[in-house]
């Protein structure tokens, strides 16, 4: 299993599996952000480890930016990334507000790729 924090800082390309715009194919919400995975990973769900884009406004295909992030689910075992671009950057609050769409139904903890920021 591929552990998420690995990912904090570093480059990453994401493909999108739900771009900005689509709709869920089972639960029916619209996907307000880009939402994909990271090939060649494998998340607690057995899938690849899933990243919300954040601070893009079109539909993507791929991404390639950041991960500033880490949305750890407490109730749940599988984590998603938080990738932007170089440029931008996001905090917890905002971090919580883009994906709240999803994250609603999940108990959390953001772990960020700058340790200070990060709660003990």
């Amino acid at each position: 299993m591929t552990n998420s924090k690995d990912y904090l800082g570093k480059e990453v390309e994401v493909v999108m599996d739900r771009p900005l715009g689509s709709l869920h194919p089972k639960h029916g919400f619209v996907y307000p952000v880009n939402y994909g995975y990271i090939p060649n990973t494998v998340s607690g769900d057995g899938e690849e480890l899933d990243a919300y884009v954040l601070g893009e406004e079109k539909p993507l295909k791929k991404f390639k930016g950041v991960v500033r992030a880490i949305i750890h689910r407490t109730n749940d075992n599988d984590d998603k990334l938080v990738v932007t671009s170089r440029e931008k950057n996001f905090d917890e609050t905002q971090i919580r507000e883009m994906t709240h769409f999803q994250e609603q139904w999940f108990e959390s903890e953001i772990y960020f790729a700058n340790s200070e920021e990060n709660k003990e």
